[in-house]
């Protein structure tokens, strides 16, 4: 009985003692489920701002996906400004001018060179890569290199070698261009005082030379590597240096005026 009576306390302490470590256990799981709810609930107020920028299309991953996917634009673009100016004003002025019998007789634009000689290029060969991409820039079409022809030993030049590049422009482009060029590249120039009127090939064709591409607003100044200059012909069907004259004089072209002497 008293074996009993001593082991008695022993077991009750060993109860409690595994009482109060089943509770420290079942608080230690309830604390971390707490805290793994606080958690998840963090993580979903993090993730709910992301998901409604995707949703509205501001994240990155949304950006490139709509520039992946961009759709075409459905309107054509505007016309020309200067081919409406010759139909509704350039060519019934030429018409009261020149006397021509019929509309179809007034000269016309035919299409506008670009050229970039590069001599450069035989011992530079980044020089030809940063005039292409120049001309492209200002002419909004893809150039093409131009390769000599024949071989000129004094020049040290091969046949085949790359020694220049060039783009033709038509249409749309065309009139676009002598726009931008009339209106806004031009009066870039310093001391610009107008063109000169010997420019001409007595055939109807104009060419212009230009010391630097930077003239033309869509060439960045800190992107380029050099100043480099450009022809540009402006070729036409008209049929003498008069009529083209004429012609680009109502195209806005800011020509020196004759001075008559006294």
């Amino acid at each position: 009985m008293l074996d009993d009576e001593k082991q008695q306390p022993e077991d009750i302490e060993g109860s409690e003692d595994t009482v109060a470590e089943a509770t420290e256990v079942v608080e230690s799981e309830d604390s971390a489920a707490e805290d793994g709810s606080k958690e998840s609930g963090e993580d979903e107020e993090q993730q709910a701002p992301r998901r409604q920028r995707r949703e509205r299309g501001g994240g990155r991953g949304a950006r490139s996906g709509e520039a992946a996917v961009l759709e075409p634009p459905t309107e054509p673009p505007p016309p020309p400004r200067l081919y409406e100016k010759f139909k509704k004003e350039i060519i019934p002025a030429m018409v009261r001018e020149f006397n021509y019998a019929s509309p179809m007789q007034v000269p016309r634009l035919q299409k506008i060179v670009l050229n970039i000689g590069l001599g450069e290029a035989l011992t530079n060969g980044r020089a030809m890569e940063a005039a292409t991409r120049d001309l492209a820039v200002i002419s909004g079409q893809k150039p093409i290199v131009t390769l000599a022809r024949k071989s000129i030993a004094n020049f040290k030049v091969r046949e085949g070698n790359p020694i220049g590049t060039a783009v033709t422009l038509r249409g749309a482009r065309m009139y676009h261009f002598l726009d931008r060029l009339v209106n806004t590249a031009l009066p870039r120039i310093r001391d610009f005082r107008g063109l000169a009127r010997r420019g001409l090939d007595g055939r109807g064709n104009y060419t212009i030379g230009i010391r630097e591409q930077i003239i033309f607003p869509e060439i960045d100044y800190n992107q380029i590597d050099k100043i480099r200059g450009l022809q540009v012909t402006i070729a036409t069907t008209a049929k003498n240096d008069t009529e083209a004259i004429r012609l680009l004089e109502h195209y806005g072209m800011p020509f020196i005026k004759d001075t008559v002497e006294a």
